[in-house]
């Protein structure tokens, strides 16, 4: 029985199994080529730079929040 691959879970092959690849997946789909609403200025400039840590490019402001969304 071949493995489905679909999103970013198809990296790990077939470690891990399906339902943690199709979680990863949809996590990374979530946070990933997406720009949010920033909390100060309120523009969609926020970018994710690290776990936690967000940069808004419009008003230049670093902040902290959730790990994949603000």
């Amino acid at each position: 029985m071949a493995i489905k691959k679909k999103g970013s879970g198809r990296r790990f092959g077939a470690r891990y199994g399906k339902k943690l690849r199709d979680k990863v997946s949809e996590i990374e789909k979530k946070y990933k080529n997406r720009r949010l609403t920033c909390p100060y200025c309120t523009k969609q400039q926020v970018k994710r730079l690290s776990s936690g840590i967000w940069n808004c490019k419009a008003c230049e402001t670093k902040f902290t929040g959730k790990a994949y969304e603000i």
